[in-house]
């Protein structure tokens, strides 16, 4: 739609609610879509499903992060309209945005044979499996954060179901517990209300959200567990509580039920897998226990790949200011390690890290070129990666930008690593994002002899990690759509 008019309450509120109708429209079909089809439809990264209509039109204004052609709901309707009419495309997440794009650099006049070219791929795809069960062990966090983002993908259940949440007993009534553990998923004081309904079953033992049948297990040990006892078979189990990073002592899940353990912190003698980079070094046939890293190695990993495979990495310094965590004191006392035990709140505290060392276990090849270390902040979410890098070669930051923007638009970082070239872009920016880490263009500093640069990245250490917890467990799954980024 046309801003070229002159400027007129009058006007302007007409053509606002023009906008408002195309997207209300356009929200019907993503919701449709997802429900009928299993088809997905995201704007540069942004999900579309379940957003009111100001909302979607609010996140058309930052396409021009994107593109510098304009991307409106009204293309973006024609383009949904289209897919729609697709009945031939398969199970699949498809960004209309770039499809957007591409369509306003082409010379092609038939939207509807782009379309159709463009996500031939996609047609008559049955590459996926079945669905898969999901066990949760553990609810804190990043189970509880998890739980949310698995819930709010079921669409048809044609992918992961989250069938049982293991915990540890903690109060002699379980309805009182049910209650406590359900709130603190309905409501979130970091990430805002759950969208949907929580129905608490606790004569069955069962939690009803969204429609899906969860068992609430109370367990001290794995070992108790018969998981087939309540109707769970080849499972995959996230286990979010750290207790064990093994994989002698991991493979205490793999009881009946269960066929694949995946490991939501650092493994000490499993591969570290940062989906977009690595996944492909382990046998999804074979192996049953995976390692989906930490926050700070999936936020950083991609971006040092990106640099290390255009400009070489000679060396570098990795310098988190991380949100603090429940690792730390609320107030001061007794704690194990150095520093932790001051109240996390009211100070920075400088403290280890082993994500430079992580760094070396995803590309083994930069082992002993990095180093890091940390400073906890009182913020309770959103974390900043400060990378100092030794380049191979003679750079400009034009070219490094260019790169990072380029993987973040295509290719296999598309759904790791977004690009920011706002100036006001702060913190609170990053909570919900669905990326490993988000790139802090304008930040972006070289040295006058262009071969050190300090990239800054936001990331969600607990969202934007529980999001890549889920891509990894869709691959280990087989279950992974045709996507289109």
């Amino acid at each position: 739609m046309s801003n070229n008019h002159t400027l007129n309450p009058e006007i302007n509120l007409s053509d606002w609610r023009e906008k408002e109708k195309n997207a209300l429209e356009l929200s019907k079909i993503v919701g449709e879509l997802s429900y009928d089809k299993s088809i997905d439809l995201i704007l540069f990264r942004r999900d579309l499903n379940d957003v009111r209509p100001s909302e979607l039109i609010q996140f058309h204004t930052y396409c021009k992060n994107y593109t510098d052609k304009i991307v409106d709901v009204d293309l973006t309707l024609k383009i949904a309209k289209e897919i729609q009419k697709l009945s031939q495309l398969g199970s699949s997440r498809i960004d209309i945005g770039k499809l957007a794009t591409e369509w306003l650099h082409s010379d092609q006049s038939d939207l509807s044979s782009f379309i159709n070219k463009n996500l031939a791929g996609g047609m008559n795809n049955s590459s996926t499996e079945s669905h898969r069960d999901v066990v949760l062990y553990g609810f804190g966090r990043i189970g509880r954060l998890v739980a949310r983002r698995l819930i709010s993908n079921t669409g048809r259940g044609q992918q992961l179901r989250l069938r049982a949440i293991v915990i540890r007993p903690g109060m002699k009534d379980r309805m009182e517990e049910f209650q406590k553990r359900m709130s603190l998923l309905e409501s979130d004081s970091i990430h805002g209300n759950f969208r949907g309904t929580i129905t608490i079953h606790a004569e069955q033992s069962q939690i009803e959200i969204n429609g899906n049948l969860i068992h609430m297990i109370f367990a001290s040990d794995p070992a108790e567990i018969d998981y087939t006892k309540y109707g769970i078979d080849n499972a995959i189990l996230i286990d979010n509580t750290g207790m064990w990073d093994t994989k002698e002592k991991l493979s205490a899940h793999l009881r009946p039920g269960i066929a694949q353990v995946i490991l939501t912190a650092p493994g000490k003698d499993i591969p570290n897998i940062v989906v977009g980079v690595n996944q492909d070094i382990v046998n999804t046939d074979t192996d049953k226990i995976f390692c989906a890293a930490s926050c700070t190695t999936n936020a950083i990993v991609p971006l040092i790949h990106v640099m290390d495979k255009e400009f070489g990495i000679e060396k570098g310094h990795i310098e988190t200011v991380h949100a603090y965590t429940s690792d730390q004191n609320l107030l001061d006392n007794f704690h194990r390690k150095p520093r932790r035990g001051r109240s996390a709140p009211i100070n920075m505290v400088i403290t280890s890290t082993g994500a430079a060392s992580a760094v070396a276990k995803v590309l083994p090849h930069l082992k002993g070129k990095l180093t890091g270390n940390a400073v906890r902040v009182p913020v309770p979410n959103v974390s900043l990666a400060i990378l100092n890098l030794t380049l191979g070669k003679t750079t400009t930051v034009e070219e490094i930008l260019n790169s990072m923007k380029k993987a973040a638009y295509y290719g296999d970082l598309a759904e790791q690593i977004q690009y920011s070239s706002s100036n006001e872009y702060v913190s609170s920016n990053a909570v919900g994002s669905t990326v490993a880490s988000v790139l802090d263009a304008p930040s972006t500093i070289l040295s006058n002899d262009g071969k050190t640069v300090t990239l800054y990245a936001w990331y969600d250490n607990e969202f934007g990690y529980s999001c890549q917890v889920v891509r990894f467990a869709k691959y280990v799954a087989k279950v992974r759509r045709f996507t289109y980024y």
